[in-house]
């Protein structure tokens, strides 16, 4: 009911606009007659309209150009939506940054135009107007363009100009008994009043633990997930292989239940792979990163590795989970059960309570005990930690 309610509305309102652009194109059309019919007159152009009264000639013209407003009023309702899905299709997948310096370059390229069309306008004969106009139309497009290329070191001097700013030191006011106050205004990185987008990965989904840490209010602000990834994890819920349909579900399961946070804004825009000129996910994701100066979200070490060479912020759950787990120190005890051998024939490998792997050496031995084991070293990776022992004598 709600969605059809959206549905009537949006369709009332398009009704009531197609009316407005009729009528406001049937009263232009009027008014150009009026003016037609008045030329045409005083001119002489057409020496059979003398014969009639000018009243009926005035009447007859804003008749037939009101008639021709009211054909064309929907030809031109038809081209200004056009326009405004390409307008909309063009500029989805375009961050704030990038339009806002495009923007900037626009601007400055027609102030540059401008000041030179002002003694290029004076050339005699009318050239010097038509000059104008393409120094306008060239310049600015110009402008857009080389500040669009180059918008991430413009949008660096734009947000440096900000941070110093924010870092000058303020004037301090003086009270009623003209003495100088304490400053009590608290200095505040640029960085705090906005929130940077976070592109979540399907790995990191299906993982599910993102979930958790959203709940616990860890995570908040804009979370992106794209159309590409919704459809890949659609994929893997409709897949015939019973484990990857359960992960999948699962995974929309994540999905509805981060909706529901409060502090979350969740944006689903409507990014394929080609607008995004990519034929893997993967590669889509960084480039969509990019693109909107956001974070990857994922659980997965090859993204991982390809957003760090491609300049990209990741946060990277498993090292968020390895962050908060216990820290052993060499030196300290633990009781584990040894339940295989290492990679190593005389290694022994165990697990502690929150699933570090333990290697024991010399612990091939004790296969099935439960054994005290004092650390000797640890070794921390992405793709999780590992702690080295040796059996306690």
């Amino acid at each position: 009911m709600k969605g059809e309610h959206k549905m009537s509305s949006g369709s009332g309102l398009s009704a009531v606009m197609k009316r407005l652009v009729r009528a406001v194109m049937v009263f232009i059309c009027a008014a150009a007659g009026y003016q037609i019919s008045k030329i045409a007159i005083e001119q002489n152009w057409w020496p059979s309209i003398t014969l009639l009264h000018p009243i009926e000639t005035t009447v007859f013209i804003i008749i037939v150009s009101a008639c021709f407003g009211f054909i064309l009023a929907p030809l031109f309702w038809l081209s200004v939506s056009k326009f405004a899905q390409f307008t909309e299709s063009k500029l989805q997948n375009t961050s704030v940054p990038e339009l806002t310096v495009s923007l900037l370059g626009l601007i400055l390229g027609l102030l540059l135009a401008n000041l030179i069309a002002m003694p290029v306008s004076r050339i005699p004969g009318g050239i010097g107007v038509y000059i104008a106009v393409l120094l306008n139309v060239a310049l600015g497009y110009l402008g857009l363009r080389f500040f669009a290329k180059r918008k991430d070191d413009i949008w660096n001097v734009i947000t440096n100009i900000s941070d110093i700013r924010h870092r000058l030191p303020k004037r301090k006011k003086k009270n009623e008994n003209g003495e100088v106050g304490k400053d009590t205004d608290i200095e505040v990185a640029p960085e705090f009043f906005y929130s940077i987008p976070k592109i979540l990965d399907t790995s990191a989904i299906i993982d599910g633990r993102i979930l958790d840490v959203a709940q616990s209010g860890f995570i908040e602000g804009t979370i992106v997930l794209p159309r590409f990834i919704l459809a890949e994890l659609q994929g893997v819920a409709d897949s015939t292989d019973p484990l990857r349909r359960t992960r999948g579900r699962r995974g929309l399961a994540v999905v509805t239940e981060l909706q529901k946070i409060r502090t979350l804004n969740i944006e689903i825009p409507e990014t394929t792979l080609k607008d995004l000129e990519r034929e893997k996910v993967d590669e889509a994701l960084v480039v969509l990163a990019r693109k909107l100066n956001g974070k990857v979200i994922t659980t997965d070490y090859n993204l991982n590795q390809i957003a760090q060479i491609e300049g990209v912020s990741v946060l990277n759950v498993n090292d968020l989970a390895n962050s908060l787990k216990p820290m052993l120190l060499p030196g300290e005890n633990v009781e584990i059960d040894i339940i295989r051998v290492g990679k190593e024939a005389h290694q022994g490998v165990g697990y502690l309570d929150d699933g570090t792997m333990l290697v024991v050496e010399d612990g091939y031995k004790r296969i099935g005990e439960r054994v005290k084991v004092t650390v000797t070293s640890m070794l921390q990776t992405s793709a999780g930690r590992m702690v080295f022992g040796r059996i306690r004598p």
